[in-house]
């Protein structure tokens, strides 16, 4: 027997709720967001953050709106208390911002809590207990009661300290650490007795922050845990439900949503997922799953480059280029087929209409970021991605028989450097294998004359020192050049398609002449460039004819 043996665990205890709410409801408005940064994610790092630090990641979370920011656990670390100390004596808490802070339910500690507050306007004094079945039978060696005394004793001497300092606006949390892994009826009693002890009010409300302090379950049965609680807790209409999600099975932001269609009116958080074992909730990522959705977030996340650049140096923890919304690769397509749907999607998306782009559900400009990053090539790229990076960096407007051909070329290439294509060589194979009007063969003059649908050409080629002179006569400059090049080569020549386009604006604009012919028998492409779209399109058809001879010559 493998030592990997699942039935050495047992499935996390989940809810019967069999009239549940929240699957049929949806998320109208942002939560009131809570970051724990400062405390929570700094306590998680290999190496604590500075004071300088810290205090780039505070002016960071202000900038991007939060107003109520856990700053620490002052009683447990001098560090905490001194930063504390510096926010208030340094008047750095703006006037719509609540520090929050931490503490256990001892007295010693909430004590100096209250000393490291002294002289703040406004804050949150956040004191816990743990209440899961484990944490009361083999931590503390307590039963319910034992612990539901601690919780009440906790909320006593929170309550006494404040009123040591009448001039402040306090508000008062508690969390039942370890929620989730508790008994539902007995969250809610231990709470129930936290809360008989506050005596909130609508005007004045506490909060009960409901943690999943390890993540055990599903996000389902987590919003079904709330859903319980919100409906079976007292005086609910004075406390505000906060849900802070941990995601040690990889679903905190999913928990963190579910929670808030259970009733949860707050969510706690970290900026990019910081925190202990696999991390927080990610606030970046909820809010932008609103965002998305059409729902104001409530934060000023269009800079993620700041936020990043912020998050990374302070805390030491690089971003995934795959995280969420703001990682590097996160609106890069390497695919063929989402790069030709996204380019697609691009030229008919409209500035007056929602947004609708295939496999982009955002507009990456509304994070600052722009599209040079959307189309990257390698050999699982097709000839929508191509068609993208010439069209996005050289103003090129491919049509679809030159994607094709140059999209198996980029493959070619891709496979042999095995990896990724830039722009620039894209272009350089563009132009070595369709741009050819002067090899072997070059256009060295033409006259047209023109009588009604008619034209004739004279011709001037150069085919090394050989000087030659053509006459062709057709409907259009392209079919009386085909028809001279017929006469004097005597190859089976027939326009297939033909485009052409302006490669800027205004009359000095040059000119982009696309052709397909087939040559006896063998479909092949040419492309010019001239001031004259005339002389482009002749030198386009050239182009062609030279490829179709320098094939020859190969097989030969």
């Amino acid at each position: 027997m493998t030592h990997f043996d699942h039935r050495k665990y047992r499935p996390a205890p989940v809810m019967v709720l069999p009239q549940r709410q929240w699957p049929n409801r949806t998320i109208t408005s942002a939560p009131r967001w809570a970051s724990v940064d400062l405390r929570d994610g700094n306590q998680a790092l290999l190496e604590p953050m500075t004071v300088s630090q810290k205090r780039r990641m505070w002016d960071l979370l202000v900038r991007l709106g939060l107003k109520e920011i856990e700053v620490g656990f002052p009683a447990a670390s001098q560090h905490d208390f001194d930063f504390v100390r510096r926010l208030i004596e340094e008047n750095r808490i703006p006037d719509d911002v609540t520090i929050q802070v931490l503490v256990q339910a001892r007295e010693e500690l909430i004590k100096r809590t209250f000393e490291s507050l002294i002289g703040v306007k406004r804050a949150i004094v956040h004191v816990y207990n743990s209440t899961s079945t484990v944490q009361r039978e083999r931590v503390f060696g307590m039963d319910r009661e034992g612990i539901k005394a601690i919780a009440v004793r906790g909320a006593e001497w929170v309550q006494r300290e404040a009123g040591r300092y009448p001039d402040v606006d306090w508000t008062f949390q508690y969390s039942p650490e370890s929620f989730t892994s508790t008994e539902m009826d007995y969250a809610v009693e231990v709470c129930d007795a936290v809360i008989d002890v506050w005596q909130p009010t609508p005007d004045k409300p506490c909060i009960i922050n409901l943690p999943s302090t390890v993540e055990v379950n599903t996000p389902n049965v987590f919003a079904d845990q709330i859903e319980y609680f919100a409906g079976h807790v007292s005086r609910r209409d004075s406390i505000i439900i906060s849900v802070h999600t941990h995601n040690d099975r990889g679903c905190a932001v999913a928990a963190a949503e579910l929670a808030v269609l259970a009733g949860a009116d707050r969510v706690e958080g970290t900026l990019l997922g910081n925190g202990e074992r696999t991390g927080n909730m990610d606030i970046v990522t909820m809010a932008m799953n609103l965002y998305s959705q059409g729902i104001d977030p409530q934060l000023d996340l269009s800079n993620p480059d700041e936020i990043i650049h912020v998050a990374t140096e302070c805390t030491g923890i690089p971003l995934n280029p795959r995280h969420p919304w703001i990682g590097e690769l996160v609106y890069t397509a390497f695919s063929g087929s989402h790069q030709d749907a996204i380019r697609k999607c691009l030229h008919q998306q409209r500035e007056d209409e929602h947004w609708q782009v295939a496999y982009l559900p955002i507009d990456p400009k509304d994070l600052g970021r722009d599209y040079q990053a959307v189309i990257r090539v390698n050999s699982q790229s097709g000839k929508g991605g191509v068609a993208f990076v010439l069209e996005r960096d050289y103003g090129l407007h491919l049509p679809r028989w030159i994607q094709t051909e140059l999209a198996g070329m980029v493959q070619q290439v891709s496979e042999t450097q095995q990896g990724e294509v830039d722009s620039a060589t894209i272009h350089h194979l563009f132009q070595a294998f369709f741009v050819l009007p002067d090899s072997p063969v070059a256009l060295a003059g033409y006259r047209l004359d023109r009588s009604d649908n008619h034209e004739a050409i004279n011709l001037l080629l150069k085919q090394g020192q050989r000087e030659l002179q053509l006459q062709g006569e057709g409907e259009g400059a392209i079919s009386a050049f085909v028809d001279a090049w017929t006469q004097h080569y005597g190859e089976q020549v027939h326009v297939v398609d033909y485009a052409e386009h302006a490669m800027g604006e205004g009359t000095d604009a040059e000119a982009v002449a696309y052709v397909q012919l087939n040559v006896n028998g063998k479909r092949i492409s040419g492309v010019a460039f001239d001031h004259d779209t005339t002389s482009a399109s002749l030198k386009a058809v050239l182009s062609a004819l030279n490829r179709a001879q320098q094939s020859m010559m190969q097989v030969a």
